[in-house]
């Protein structure tokens, strides 16, 4: 297995400052792995609460829980959302001796009873797949093909990746999304989550998808936010400057895992890939969320106006602003568009991401950087 260890230091270190731990993320993303290496070594004690041995374990939780010390791992934590009143009480006690890391699919609702229930004791870890920081370099470009999800990237063949993928979408639309209390038929959601995969990467128009489907503007509004929140999309929002130009002002979609849109789109190897349209879209998705966990802004933003100047990302760190356009070619160019934004937003910095290892200067304050040498962390 491959080792993650920025996440663990992250849960640890969340930990050590705050009584409760929220470990969220996607199913199958690797939350139980991680909690096992960090928990086990020292003794840990772990619940999965869709065990039925585990939930008897429960069946008094104060008396259960509240009797361990050292770290406690409840998995699958939004099956039972009564345990948080319990969990804000354990947290409350003068020198509490245990350390709760709670393990969850990124249910709506257990975001929100957590919310309410765990204000000011819990502090979040978002896990999401394997990226370049833990797998090193991709030259076959099997992360980007297959995505970051363990099982899939580690498949023995792109056959058995694409069988994982399928299995897991359907398990996501007929099991996951029923338990977090979402009501949609399976068929409609899928319908509704492929249709995303054709436009990755555009701006979200809910009109098209909603006549597309026969459905209301607000039920697909509805439809994408319960996708994003349990981390299978991500809305790019639109950053607004006082330039005096009309600029865009609806979000832009994009599939979080490169693998999951592949199989969605119906791309099952890397031939298929290279010659689709939407090849140029997929990796600009993948480049933004490699950007994105190894920057970890606390906001993110893509800039656009109606007259055609964009910038893809747009993150905010110590009062500097940097700018990012992911380019799928060799040697990327300088563009009028980019030249607009430098100027426009006034961009301490804008990078100009681009497959493979390259460094380069386009102009001052424009520079080239392949992905893997951005993953490598050798920033300018």
């Amino acid at each position: 297995m491959i080792p993650r260890l920025s996440y663990a230091e992250s849960v640890k270190k969340a930990l050590a400052r705050s009584p409760i731990c929220g470990l969220m993320g996607p199913r199958q993303s690797g939350k139980s792995t991680l909690a096992h290496e960090i928990a086990g070594p020292i003794g840990g004690h772990f619940f999965d609460l869709e065990s039925p041995r585990d939930q008897v374990r429960l069946q008094n939780p104060e008396l259960a829980l509240g009797r361990l010390s050292g770290v406690v791992v409840l998995d699958e934590i939004q099956t039972r959302p009564d345990l948080f009143p319990v969990l804000r009480v354990l947290a409350d006690r003068p020198d509490t001796p245990a350390r709760f890391l709670i393990l969850g699919s990124a249910s709506p609702e257990l975001v929100a009873r957590s919310a309410e229930s765990l204000a000011g004791r819990i502090e979040y870890v978002d896990l999401h797949g394997f990226d370049l920081t833990e797998i090193g370099p991709d030259p076959d470009d099997r992360l980007w093909l297959r995505g970051g999800f363990p099982r899939s990237y580690l498949a023995a063949s792109d056959e058995a990746s694409v069988a994982w993928r399928e299995g897991f979408v359907r398990t996501f639309l007929e099991r996951d999304l029923p338990q977090f209390g979402i009501r949609v038929g399976a068929a409609a959601m899928r319908r509704f989550w492929t249709m995303l995969a054709h436009v990755h990467g555009q701006l979200w128009n809910a009109s098209e998808l909603g006549r597309a489907m026969g459905l209301s503007d607000k039920t697909v509004r509805t439809y994408l936010d319960e996708l994003s929140q349990t981390f299978m999309v991500r809305q790019l929002q639109p950053w607004f400057e006082n330039i005096g130009k009309r600029q865009v002002k609806s979000p832009k979609i994009y599939l979080r895992d490169s693998g999951i849109l592949h199989h969605l789109l119906g791309l099952e190897t890397s031939a298929q890939l290279d010659s689709h349209p939407k090849v140029g879209s997929s990796w600009e998705g993948f480049a933004l969320e490699q950007v994105l966990r190894q920057v970890r802004p606390k906001q993110a933003y893509f800039w656009a106006t109606q007259g055609g100047a964009e910038l893809d990302l747009l993150v905010f760190d110590q009062g500097r602003r940097t700018g990012y356009e992911f380019k799928y070619a060799e040697q990327p160019r300088l563009t009028r568009s980019m030249r607009a934004a430098m100027e426009d937003l006034r961009l301490d910095l804008l990078m100009v991401i681009c497959p493979g290892t390259v460094r380069a200067q386009l102009a001052p304050g424009v520079e080239v950087m392949g992905i893997e040498s951005f993953a490598s962390g050798t920033l300018p």
